[in-house]
């Protein structure tokens, strides 16, 4: 009887460009200093300090591209974030550095904007799939905006760089003219430092409003982060618009409530690596000296504090990172002593934990559990989203496998062996699906670093 394989092999990136990376040595792919991976659905993005290389597993894709930021090299600029960005119509690179800029490329390079962001540490693209936003991470602080306005931000500028092809001959890639950078996109910003700086952050959903404010129009929302002083902290709050002046100075609405956020700090607008995707400060900086353009008043950023729900400190333990389920009730936190705690973000409870999963990573996925559902999907039509179970893959890179646990309380469905030096993947949420459209199911996929052979877990269980 043949092996039975859980994973299907989709294709392999490896190529000449992949050297520059640091490709060739054993497991280079986990022990490359600052080497960043996003991956979409048939794209892969790698990337170190200096160099973004977009690669394609696909038959008939284009070669290799190269994207070189021009970073400054007497503040030692370099690569810190790197995330797709996907709509319906259009697909961008996202990257972040370490003097605080937000890059957005497109897929051929081009240059779309570049940014200020306000001041913060390292972390990743975070992604709210249950309302389509987004959500930026900074030590102590959680920013929220709405994914249309960024969708209409891009829709603009692709119209315009189609109307620009023909009247004129093509930018550099970095070119300061290419995109507009006068433009400011509305969001919503509160301090969640109560109980220290926090290495991971996620809004989780709605909550209800206090005792005393029942009748209150304004939304309350839970967030939830972890760091090295509180493994988990929890915090209430409140969707306050923020506007723009004409200067593209921040001010809030008048309509506060009584509980929630109060404008009451403020940081300089600026900070040292990309946390996450936002259009917190859109401004130019002077592209050259000949130009002399009106200098944008560079007033301190305000942002709102949030009021603390509780939080768990067991000192020497850390929260490390944090990864949320599509609905937003359940969190997957691991932490410096190799535990993994499964959190419900409603109750604020922990409901489940593993031990034994030092240097371990997360990610939610749907399967097929139901064996009647998966038999049948392959002769009528594609299975419906409620056809699907919710799963937590967990990647144990000590231990050379992927386990796939039922949520919440069930069992292990199924232990995948892999190779040493691989890397779990995940697609960035898709924005602007049509309702009409076959559900698409949360997957994983699987890089192994040294042979370059991509490859997805089978969402149903007999395969």
């Amino acid at each position: 009887m043949a092996r039975r394989s859980y994973k299907t092999e989709l294709g392999c990136i490896a190529c000449e460009e992949l050297g520059e990376l640091g490709a060739g040595k054993p497991n280079w792919l986990v022990e490359t200093p600052h080497l960043l991976c996003a991956i979409d659905t048939h794209s892969l993005l790698l990337a170190n300090r200096s160099t973004i290389l977009l690669l394609s597993w696909s038959a008939h894709s284009d070669p290799p591209l190269k994207i070189r930021p021009d970073l400054s090299p007497i503040e030692a600029e370099s690569i810190t974030a790197l995330e797709w960005l996907a709509f319906q119509d259009h697909r961008v690179i996202v990257a972040g550095t370490s003097s605080g800029y937000l890059l957005l490329y497109s897929l051929r390079g081009d240059l779309i904007h570049r940014q200020l962001r306000v001041r913060g540490t390292k972390k990743d693209l975070i992604q709210d799939t249950s309302s389509e936003e987004f959500c930026l991470i900074l030590p102590g602080v959680i920013a929220r905006f709405d994914g249309s306005d960024v969708q209409n931000r891009l829709q603009k500028w692709f119209e315009e760089a189609n109307s620009r092809f023909w009247d004129q001959k093509p930018k550099s890639q970095d070119s300061e003219d290419f995109g507009n950078t006068d433009v400011t996109i509305p969001y919503q910003l509160w301090n969640i430092g109560k109980h220290g700086t926090c290495s991971d952050a996620a809004i989780t959903g709605i909550m209800p409003p206090p005792l005393m404010e029942h009748q209150s129009s304004q939304r309350y929302y839970c967030a939830v982060a972890v760091g090295e002083d509180a493994v988990i902290s929890a915090y209430s709050i409140i969707l306050t618009l923020l506007l723009f002046d004409p200067l593209g100075r921040l001010s809030e609405s008048k309509g506060r409530s009584l509980v929630g956020a109060i404008l009451s700090r403020v940081v300089p607008a600026t900070f040292s690596t990309l946390s996450s995707f936002s259009k917190l400060i859109w401004r130019s900086e002077p592209s050259s000296p000949k130009k002399s353009p009106k200098k944008v008043d560079q007033k301190p950023q305000p942002f709102a504090r949030a009021s603390p729900l509780t939080c768990l400190m067991d000192h020497p333990r850390k929260g490390e990172k944090l990864t949320l389920s599509p609905s937003g009730t359940l969190a997957a936190i691991t932490d410096s002593l190799g535990r993994i705690l499964l959190l419900d973000t409603q109750a604020l409870v922990v409901v489940r934990l593993w031990k034994g999963y030092r240097d371990a990573s997360c990610l939610f996925m749907e399967m097929l559990v139901n064996n009647d559902v998966a038999s049948s999907s392959s002769s009528y039509s594609e299975p419906l989203k409620s056809d699907y179970c919710l799963c937590l893959a967990i990647h144990a890179p000590r231990k050379g496998i992927i386990e796939i646990w039922q949520m919440r309380t069930g069992p292990r469905l199924r232990t995948i062996s892999c190779a040493k030096g691989s890397k779990m993947l995940q697609p960035s949420y898709r924005f602007g699906a049509s309702m009409s459209s076959p559900y698409v199911p949360l997957e994983v996929f699987l890089l192994n670093g040294d042979s370059g052979q991509i490859s997805i877990v089978n969402r149903t269980l007999d395969s």
